[in-house]
């Protein structure tokens, strides 16, 4: 037992210090940033901005504002350009659903199915998430540098094109 302790190949800082645990913790922190932001917003509607505000609205929540497209976008879709199960996506647009983020309706090329859209106050909240994200991409390059945000928003990009 000793011997697995000395072993050098065992130590675990690693575990703290890789690089998909420091882009998730970064994920989170720039998430946690634009919710903080659009809590704050006077152009997000009082009920939404109260919900933001009391951490009601989660970074979960902000899939369907990051994958929901414009022209409405039908459950399953959304659920795999978020990488969650249907059963999850739908629980969260029940949820904005409630809020008066979104609703469901009658997809124009098929009839048997529904497709999530924007309500009004969808696009106001859609509008601050894009307010806010611009800010908060600005809070960025201000803290790090404008070369390095440059350079890390570069290879993120050619990273996540890449096939698994």
């Amino acid at each position: 037992m000793n011997e697995i302790k000395a072993d050098s190949r065992l130590d675990d800082g690693w575990r703290q210090t890789h690089l998909g645990r420091l882009l998730g913790h970064a994920m989170r922190r720039f998430d946690a940033r634009v919710l903080a932001l659009m809590a704050h917003d006077i152009a997000v509607p009082l009920a939404l901005s109260n919900l933001a505000a009391r951490a009601q609205v989660s970074a979960a929540h902000i899939h369907i504002t990051r994958h929901l497209a414009l022209e409405g976008t039908r459950l399953g879709e959304l659920a795999q350009r978020a990488g969650m199960s249907k059963q999850a996506m739908g629980e969260l647009v029940d949820q904005c659903e409630a809020w008066g983020l979104v609703t469901r309706e009658p997809d124009p090329h098929d009839g048997r199915a529904r497709r999530i859209v924007f309500t009004p106050s969808g696009l106001l909240w859609l509008q601050a998430f894009r307010d806010a994200v611009a800010r908060a991409e600005a809070e960025f390059r201000s803290e790090v540098g404008a070369q390095v945000a440059t350079v890390i928003m570069l290879g993120l990009e050619v990273y996540a094109a890449q096939q698994v």
